[in-house]
């Protein structure tokens, strides 16, 4: 079987986004693969098929093959592949962090514990994103 997961892996996910100041369980358990453009700080997360994740506090995120977004020390902007339900599937635009707080810009902003998304979760498979 060939993998068609793309990118390569540098030093596990978790802890390259714990170096930026992002929750390490930001992305599913299968988004081991990605890349970071040097020059302009594209990151992009390879993810082997549509999913949702389910965090601690009930909230759930839905994630693309294809998760991209200008990376700078706890934020993740001009995001494109992510999307949270608030009432509906809303794209998700910018994620930032401080302290105990995760922030999601969503059409509207959404705040969110940070604790919920420090654990590194499985992402169940969805028919699309």
């Amino acid at each position: 079987m060939v993998n068609k997961i793309k990118g390569k892996m540098q030093k596990p996910l978790p802890e390259f986004l714990k170096e930026y100041d992002l929750p390490i369980g930001l992305f599913p358990q299968d988004a081991t693969n990605y890349e970071l453009n040097e020059d302009t700080k594209l990151l992009t997360v390879y993810i082997a098929s549509p999913c949702e994740v389910g965090y601690k506090d009930s909230s759930v995120l839905r994630f693309s093959t294809n998760v991209t977004g200008y990376l700078e020390k706890g934020k993740l902007t001009h995001v494109e592949g992510l999307k949270t339900k608030i009432l509906i599937w809303t794209k998700v635009t910018e994620v930032s962090t401080e302290a105990t707080k995760v922030h999601f810009a969503a059409g509207m902003n959404k705040t969110r514990n940070r604790e919920a998304y420090e654990v590194v979760r499985d992402g169940v498979v969805v028919a699309k994103f």
